[in-house]
């Protein structure tokens, strides 16, 4: 069973990977976006930490429902609300009441927090977007938390060649193929947090 520590360590961890990858996500988003990726979800993540460190909510659903609102208030660009709305709607999922949740309780909720993105976006699978990581994640958690990360992590790389379909990278055109999408790359840490937090 999964408790509020081990949701404060997968944030926890999250903002240590996008800290450790800033500079990367930037040099992503350069060619294809604003150049700020990196930088915004650094300062996001950090405001999280903060957060969770002065408030210390007692469940999973409190942890990631604090944590998304955090992101929204504090993150610039589309990424704040499409992180926010993924963990806020994760933590409204698992709700604020239950002090442990099951590995496929989160899966559940997770699937819940993607499709809210993909609403809050417009967005599918194959649009090269966030969600070129997240859904294969979702689908490869029922195997284990190492099995999402990986799947992350290919559904990320596999959006080098695609054309961007939505986004800011969608008004390049055929330009944007060729690029790997900081958004999925993003979306594949926080995967990877995950998996690294379940392995503590």
């Amino acid at each position: 069973m999964l408790d509020a520590d081990f949701f404060r360590r997968w944030m926890t961890a999250a903002a240590a990977a996008v800290d450790r990858e800033a500079e990367r996500l930037t040099a992503l988003d350069s060619p294809i976006g604003d150049a700020d990726h990196g930088s915004n979800l650094q300062r996001g993540f950090a405001a999280v930490v903060a957060a969770l460190e002065k408030e210390a909510p007692a469940t999973p659903g409190a942890v990631l429902q604090l944590a998304g609102r955090q992101l929204i208030s504090t993150v610039g660009g589309a990424s704040g609300p499409l992180y926010g709305t993924l963990l806020r709607r994760t933590g409204k999922t698992l709700g604020t009441d239950a002090a442990e949740v099951g590995e496929e309780r989160l899966r559940e909720a997770l699937r819940a927090g993607v499709a809210a993105v993909a609403t809050l976006g417009g967005a599918a699978p194959g649009d090269k977007t966030m969600l070129d990581a997240l859904v294969p994640a979702v689908d490869a958690l029922g195997e284990s938390f190492a099995a999402a990360a990986d799947a992350a992590e290919r559904g990320a790389e596999a959006t080098t060649p695609l054309r961007a379909r939505k986004g800011r990278a969608s008004y390049l055109g055929e330009r944007s193929v060729g690029h790997r999408d900081p958004g999925a790359t993003s979306a594949a840490l926080l995967v990877a947090a995950l998996a690294e937090a379940a392995d503590v």
